[in-house]
C-alpha cells in the first residue's frame, strides 16, 4: 500500500520512511529542472541522511528531449551498479516511469516527490515507455511513498499545471470507451472504478477556476484527483478508468513526433486535444436515433483489410509491426464477424446513446480548458495539419481496445 501525504512539509516525511525501514543507501533521480524545482524541498532530508551515514547518489538528466524510453533506463541501471538503494523520483510523469520500471525490474523501492501535478501516473503500476518509437505500456511498480507540496506543484510550469487537467477531464470519455468495449466487445469493466474515476474528473472540474490561477489549494485538489485516477488503473491492473480514444491520439502523436526528431508535447495537452475530437463523436452519437445508426451503418463502405494494413505499415513507419500486432484482432475480422457486431451495435443502441450521454460535449469541455489556460487548437501545441489527418485515420489502431473511434469507423462517421 503506498503511503500518501499531499502537504506543506511533507518531504519531511521522507527521512522517516527512511529510518523505519532501515534503507541505507539512496539515489536521487531528477533532469535538471526538476532538481531545481523540488531540490529545496528535499534538501533537507537529504542532508540529514548523509549525516546519519546514509550513502547518497544522484542520477540527472538533460530535460531537453528527455524520453522514457531504452537510453534513460539503461542510464539508470548502469548508474545503481551492484547497489540496492531507495530510489527517489524527483520529478514528474517522464522521471517516475523511468524509475518505476527500473524498480520493478530490479526489484527496489521507490519513492515519488511530485514537482508537477501533470499526469494522472504517479501511484500506477505500469509504465507507458517508448520502445524503438513506439510507445508500449509495460508491467512496473507502485511507489512506497508519494509526498507532495501543493506549493512546489503550483510553482510548476502553467503548462504542466493544463496538463495535468487534461488529463483528468479526459476521463469522461475514457470511462464512457470502457463502458462500450464492455458492451461491444466484451472487455471486462467494473462499475465501482468507473465511478471513482470520474468522481475524480468531477473534482478537478469544480476546481478549474482555481487551478486556472495557480492556486495552491486548487493544484491540491487537482493533484488528489491524478493520484485517484492512478489508484483506479492500479486496482484496475490496466489503465481502460483513465485511457481512451483520446489517448490513443496523444500516444499517436508522440510516436510521430519522435520518429521525425521533432519537439515533444506534454502527454496531458496531447490527451485535451484528443478528447476534444473524441468529444466531436460522443455529439454525434448521442441525438442518433437507432434508424439512423442502421441507415449509416449500411451506407458505411468500410476500409478494405489490405488497404488498411498497408496504410499501417506507411503510417507508422518503424513502428508498423508493433501496431499491426494491436490492430489484427479489429482488422482480422471476416464479413461475418462485422456483421454480428453491427447487430451487436443496434441491438444495444439504446445503452449506447445512455453512454454517450454520460460525456460532456465538445464546447462544454473546450469551455474547461480554457479556464485552466489549456490549448485547444492543434497549432498551438504545434501540430501540423498533416499530424491531424494522419492521426483521425489511424491513431484508433494504437492499443486493442473497443472505443468510440471503431464505433465510428463502423458507422462511416470517419
Amino acid at each position: 500500500m503506498t503511503e500518501i501525504r499531499v502537504a506543506e512539509g511533507a518531504s519531511l516525511a521522507l527521512l522517516g520512511l527512511i529510518r523505519a525501514r532501515g534503507y541505507t543507501t539512496l539515489r536521487v533521480v531528477a533532469d535538471k529542472s526538476t532538481l531545481g524545482a523540488g531540490g529545496a524541498a528535499v534538501g533537507t532530508v537529504l542532508d540529514a541522511a548523509k549525516d546519519a551515514g546514509i550513502g547518497l547518489g544522484f542520477t540527472v538528466f538533460d530535460p531537453d528531449m528527455l524520453v522514457a524510453g531504452a537510453e534513460s533506463v539503461f542510464r539508470l541501471m548502469l548508474d545503481l551498479g551492484t547497489q540496492r538503494p531507495l530510489l527517489i523520483a524527483l520529478g514528474s510523469g517522464t522521471i517516475t516511469d523511468i524509475v518505476r520500471f527500473v524498480a520493478h525490474r530490479a526489484d527496489l523501492d521507490f519513492v515519488c516527490l511530485p514537482t508537477a501535478p501533470s499526469v494522472d501516473a504517479y501511484s500506477s503500476v505500469v509504465a507507458p515507455l517508448v520502445v524503438g518509437t513506439a510507445k508500449v505500456t509495460v508491467p512496473a511498480k507502485a511507489p512506497v511513498a508519494i509526498f507532495a507540496e501543493p506549493s512546489v506543484l503550483a510553482a510548476a510550469p502553467a503548462a504542466m499545471i493544463a496538463a495535468g487537467f487534461g488529463d483528468m477531464v479526459c476521463k469522461f470519455s475514457a470511462v464512457a470507451d470502457w463502458r462500450l468495449g464492455s458492451l461491444l466487445w466484451d472487455e471486462s469493466f467494473d462499475e465501482v472504478l468507473a465511478q471513482r474515476s470520474l468522481a475524480a474528473a468531477s473534482m478537478a472540474v469544480e476546481a478549474a477556476p482555481k487551478i486556472g490561477i495557480g492556486s495552491p489549494e486548487g493544484v491540491r485538489v487537482l493533484f488528489e484527483a491524478l493520484l485517484e485516477s492512478g489508484t483506479c488503473m492500479a486496482l484496475a491492473g490496466h489503465s481502460k478508468p483513465a485511457s481512451g480514444a483520446e489517448h490513443q491520439y496523444s500516444h499517436f502523436w508522440e510516436m510521430k513526433l519522435l520518429r521525425e526528431g521533432r519537439q515533444p508535447i506534454l502527454h496531458g495537452l496531447k490527451v485535451a486535444l484528443g478528447t476534444l475530437i473524441v468529444a466531436g463523436y460522443w455529439d454525434r452519437l448521442r441525438d442518433m436515433t437507432r434508424e439512423e445508426a442502421k441507415s449509416l451503418m449500411e451506407g458505411a463502405a468500410l476500409p478494405d483489410r489490405e488497404a488498411e494494413l498497408e496504410a499501417i505499415r506507411l503510417g507508422f513507419g518503424q513502428d508498423a509491426p508493433t501496431i499491426l500486432g494491436m490492430a489484427r484482432p479489429f482488422l482480422d475480422m471476416d464479413a461475418g464477424s462485422r456483421r454480428a457486431l453491427g447487430a451487436k451495435v443496434l441491438g444495444n443502441w439504446e445503452e449506447v446513446r445512455s453512454i454517450a450521454a454520460g460525456v460532456p460535449s465538445a464546447k462544454a469541455l473546450a469551455g474547461l480548458l480554457e479556464t485552466v489556460h489549456c490549448p485547444t487548437e492543434a497549432a498551438a501545441l504545434g501540430l501540423e495539419s498533416g499530424d491531424m489527418e494522419a492521426a483521425l485515420a489511424l491513431a484508433h489502431y494504437v492499443r486493442d481496445r473497443f472505443t468510440v473511434r471503431k464505433l465510428a469507423w463502423l458507422l462511416g462517421l470517419a
